[in-house]
């Protein structure tokens, strides 16, 4: 069964990366705590608490997947269809 990560819109990103608010809905829905995430993950505490409440625009790549897998989610790349405009797929008589 694959689960899908819906981020909470908790609060409107103006400079922060969008992961920030990915890696806050994961660690809120899987119920650990930030101590248990940084020991699952190896991101510091205060790394998280950074991302959450302090300065950090934008997080590591490594990092922020530690703490997505930490948590129980999975990351995969999904190529989608190709979208063709109504105006340009039409066919004129």
């Amino acid at each position: 069964m694959t689960t899908v990560l819906r981020a909470y819109r908790s609060y409107n990103f103006k400079d922060k990366d969008p992961c920030i608010d990915e890696s806050r809905t994961a660690i809120r829905d899987s119920g650990m705590s930030y101590s248990e995430v940084s020991e699952a993950s190896g991101v510091s505490v205060s790394t998280l608490y950074h991302w959450f409440h302090g300065t950090t625009l934008r997080p590591s790549h490594a990092a922020h997947m530690a703490v997505i897998r930490a948590c129980g989610y999975d990351y995969k790349l999904v190529k989608l269809a190709r979208v063709i405009p109504m105006e340009r797929g039409r066919k004129r008589a």
